[in-house]
């Protein structure tokens, strides 16, 4: 099979299954995920909770769950990164951008946060994230429907057109209630931020706690037009 019989394979996999597990179990969709593609399978996680990567464990021990270590992380995300790896049966794998904090600063200037978001997301989380995934036909994510209205349309299983890979968010039909019970009925890790005021995590330049009335996502790149890193889009 040529490179382009198997994308087109597995993007036609990736449309039929979006419409044939539109409506089911977060479960459900993980152990097809995983009866699929085996080991050429991930899931990625912001630590912001660790709920797809134990829920996947569920159905897959052992399986690999891809971290971005942008050199920006609250210590809180570090720590739960950690305490992830240490109780769950998961294998956690951590990517680095091609330089570090110091190095980019050199090249491009202090806080390129602050200047051009867009270029330092792209440096420190898509371009890493492409390098992470190559090994992979199949990633899982974390998004939900009701996170914000860019992502109301999230599909369950899509096709990433961008990286030619199968993108799987197993709980984007669940709202903020479904992830607390899951988190409390199952003892699920969760970065202690989200305690604080703090409902989404991203990095800590660009990352302020959210006002009452505000969507989750709002404390993220306040004041400007950014929504999005370039991960889902």
């Amino acid at each position: 099979m040529t490179q382009l019989q198997q994308h087109t394979d597995l993007e036609a996999l990736a449309t039929q299954a979006g419409r044939d597990l539109e409506d089911a179990p977060a479960l459900d969709i993980l152990r097809w995920a995983a009866d699929t593609f085996g080991p050429r399978f991930c899931v990625t996680s912001s630590m912001e909770d660790a709920v797809v990567a134990h829920l996947a464990s569920r159905v897959f021990p052992g399986v690999d769950v891809v971290f971005l270590d942008t050199g920006y992380h609250f210590p809180e995300t570090i720590g739960t990164r950690d305490a992830v790896a240490a109780v769950m049966d998961v294998n956690v794998i951590t990517l680095t951008p091609r330089q570090t904090v110091a190095e980019q600063d050199a090249e491009h200037g202090p806080k390129l946060h602050d200047r051009n978001p867009d270029l330092c997301c792209a440096l420190r989380k898509v371009q890493p994230l492409e390098e992470g995934l190559k090994e992979y036909d199949a990633w899982a994510t974390g998004l939900r429907r009701d996170e914000s209205p860019t992502r109301a349309n999230t599909p369950v299983v899509s096709w990433d057109n961008r990286r030619q890979k199968v993108k799987i968010s197993p709980i984007a039909r669940w709202t903020q209630a479904d992830v607390d019970a899951y988190v409390a009925e199952q003892g699920v890790l969760t970065n202690p931020l989200l305690m604080d005021g703090y409902p989404s995590v991203g990095c800590a330049p660009c990352t302020r706690r959210v006002l009452e009335g505000e969507d989750a996502r709002s404390g993220r790149w306040a004041g400007s037009n950014k929504t999005e890193c370039g991960l889902h889009g």
